[in-house]
């Protein structure tokens, strides 16, 4: 594990968004990391195509809601 350094305003948004998220500063921090590294390695991919994806991987049932 290491440290990265990031500037307080950073930290103030992640700090905020981790608490509407329900996640740990870490976490989101990670979270928001991770998405903007699959986001730069598929640049055709929707988010939501990421996530899709990432739940296919971790083999998560995913059915689709479609409202009339």
């Amino acid at each position: 594990m290491g440290i990265v350094k990031i500037s307080d305003d950073l930290h103030e948004e992640i700090r905020k968004a981790s608490s509407v998220m329900v996640r740990s500063i870490n976490a989101q921090a990670e979270y928001w990391i991770r998405m903007g590294m699959l986001a730069e390695a598929n640049p055709g991919l929707t988010f939501s195509q990421l996530i899709n994806e990432q739940m296919k991987q971790a083999d998560v049932q995913i059915k689709e809601v479609v409202s009339g």
